[in-house]
Parts: C-alpha cells; sequence; structure tokens
C-alpha cells in the first residue's frame, strides 16, 4: 500500500492546481528517501514549471549540498508520465535522468502524442526503474478534463441547471425566477471558477442578463460563451463588460473588439454541439459548464456530447413553467446542498 499512499499524496497536491493550469493536466509530485518524504510540488499555472520541477526544487533548497546524494537515493512518485518533450518548459524525464533518482512510480501515462510513453521510454533507457498504473483510475478522474480535450478533441462538457420538485427548469414568459438556494449558487460560482468556460444560449440571457462571473466566491472568471444567432442580445447586458472574454457565436460576423470575440458560424441550426465542441477544441478551451437554456442543453443531451450533468432539484413546486430537461446517466453522487438536492451524473 506505500506506492498507493505518495500517489494519493500527489493527486492531493495536483488538485491544487485547479482551475490554473489548462489546457495542461493537473499533477502532483513527492520525492521519497528512505520512506521520508523529502520534496513535494505541483503544477501551478499553465506555462510555468510542473510539478517534477517544483519538487526537486523544493529538495535542492531544504538539502542543499546533501540534495544531490538523496536524490540519487530517492523515489519519484508523479501522478502522470513525465513530459518527454519542449513545450512551454523543458521535458521533465530530463530533469528525472540528470538528477539520477533511483525510482519512479507513475499514475497515468500520457495520451498526448508528444509523450505517451517516450518520457518512460526516456527514464529506462537511463536505467531507472519505472513502475506505472499506480491509482490509474483516481488519477484519470483528476485528469478527466484533459484525457477527454486530447483523446476526443473536444472539451469536456458540464451540464448544469436548476428544477423545481415537479420539474420545471424556468418560468414561461421569460421572467427570472430563482428556484435554488444560496448555497447551490455559491457552489455554483465556484465551479466556475475551476472550468475553463461557461456556455449559455440567447435567451438565457435575455430573460436573466446574467454576469456569469464568479462573484460568490475568489477565483478566475471563466470565458463566457453566447449563442446569439442574429446578434439580438442588447450592447449594455452584463456578458458585454470587461470581467473576463466573452466569445459570440453567430451568422452575421467574425470580429473581435476588445474581449469580445464575435465568431461566425453558418447553419448554426444543424449539428450545432457538434459544431461548438469543435470549435471550443481549437480554441484549446479544455472544459465548458452549460448553463442554459433548456432547449440548449437538451440539444446536448439528445446527441449524447455530455460528460457530467449536475442538477439542482428544489423542494418547491410551480403550478406552471417550462419542462427542465430529460436525462439518462449513471449516479455518481446524490448529497443535500443547503434545501436543495444535487445529483451529479456521468454519461454510461
Amino acid at each position: 500500500m506505500t506506492h498507493e499512499i505518495y500517489m494519493q499524496r500527489c493527486l492531493e497536491l495536483a488538485l491544487k492546481g485547479k482551475g490554473n493550469v489548462s489546457p495542461n493536466p493537473m499533477v502532483g509530485c513527492v520525492i521519497v528517501h528512505d520512506n521520508n518524504i523529502i520534496g513535494e510540488g505541483y503544477h501551478q499555472k499553465f506555462g510555468e514549471a510542473h510539478a517534477e520541477v517544483n519538487a526537486i526544487n523544493n529538495v535542492l533548497q531544504k538539502y542543499g549540498d546533501q540534495a544531490a546524494t538523496l536524490l540519487a537515493n530517492a523515489t519519484a512518485y508523479v501522478s502522470l508520465e513525465p513530459c518527454a518533450h519542449f513545450g512551454k518548459t523543458p521535458p521533465c524525464a530530463d530533469l528525472l535522468v540528470k538528477h539520477r533518482l533511483k525510482n519512479v512510480v507513475i499514475g497515468n501515462t500520457d495520451p498526448f502524442d508528444g509523450v505517451n510513453g517516450k518520457g518512460i521510454d526516456k527514464l529506462k533507457n537511463a536505467g531507472i526503474e519505472v513502475l506505472s498504473g499506480v491509482l490509474d483510475e483516481e488519477c484519470r478522474m483528476v485528469n478527466r478534463r484533459f484525457f477527454t480535450r486530447i483523446t476526443q478533441q473536444r472539451p469536456y462538457l458540464i451540464l448544469k441547471w436548476a428544477q423545481t420538485a415537479n420539474g420545471f427548469f424556468a418560468p414561461t414568459d421569460q421572467t427570472q425566477r430563482w428556484i435554488s438556494g444560496p448555497e447551490a449558487k455559491t457552489l455554483a460560482h465556484e465551479w466556475r471558477s475551476e472550468e475553463d468556460a461557461i456556455l449559455v444560449g440567447k435567451n438565457t440571457v435575455l430573460a436573466d442578463n446574467p454576469q456569469l462571473n464568479t462573484r460568490e466566491v475568489k477565483g478566475k472568471n471563466p470565458i463566457r460563451i453566447v449563442i446569439d444567432k442574429r446578434l439580438e442580445i442588447p450592447a449594455n447586458y452584463h456578458i458585454f463588460n470587461n470581467e473576463s472574454k466573452t466569445i459570440v457565436f453567430n451568422e452575421v460576423k467574425t470580429e473581435v473588439v476588445g474581449n469580445l470575440h464575435f465568431i461566425q458560424m453558418e447553419d448554426m441550426q444543424f449539428y450545432l454541439p457538434q459544431k461548438l465542441a469543435y470549435q471550443l477544441y481549437l480554441m484549446d478551451i479544455q472544459s465548458v459548464i452549460i448553463e442554459g437554456g433548456a432547449h440548449l442543453l437538451s440539444q446536448f443531451i439528445k446527441d449524447s456530447l455530455w460528460d457530467e450533468a449536475r442538477i439542482f432539484t428544489a423542494n418547491t413546486t410551480w403550478e406552471s413553467g417550462l419542462q427542465a430537461p430529460k436525462i439518462n446517466g449513471q449516479l455518481m453522487e446524490e448529497i443535500s446542498i443547503g434545501n436543495d438536492k444535487l445529483q451529479v451524473l456521468k454519461q454510461k
């Protein structure tokens, strides 16, 4: 169980990078000598040092002249295969070879073509003993967004909505009416801070004039993505402020004005979810929360183009309204959030 204990620590460290490293994966690294952790690190920010670099630097800072000897007799645990290519930073596999680590224990191999076994080969060719597949499923869960983007050429898609106890999603007259409670709202803003982007349709914007930011929590605002075929949303609405980048998919124009990116798309009535997913993949957007409206959510459900659904159900009922989307998935979690029930589903 020793390997699993240290790999679990790698995952705890990796998650500290949530919301800051995309489109890179979240990675943690622990360096162990004689059953003692002598260094730790994680990938903190996109474009900056990887987990292995930070862990080795941690050892060098703490142990000075003794560091080289310690590292040469140490085991590095890393939740994802060390990179073997020059990207924003030099290859981490080369760094582990340089410091003559004795063993390297890996969670997942990296599906990216520039790595995918090449990091392991570099380590083995240098005489380092390598063990992979430790807590493989848990490591894959942490980086499910990254794995989806690399293997399926699209972002990880999260559907999110609130519904009444009797299954209504919104009023029929497009007025704004809250369903879930304040605790659910705070949690939803925390989720926004963890993902790359948030997607809504034109009718949701016209009805709610949403800000689509993270004002309830500390954290970065997601990229705002709006579907507005004929550019009917008034220019004074919140989504057009300068709080974060806004992408407007439409059939009228392609233009960049400050933080506003208008992207023209033909025949948006056909295969819209697929077109959006591929376009966002090309823009290196790794994860998207889709918050509405009901028609947009239902399109992604109908085309089985989603990975996770997060549904709040309130204990209140309405006499009438728009029906909430119908979805069939595998229940992963069901908990109470304030007075609401949260269900998390994944594709079967």
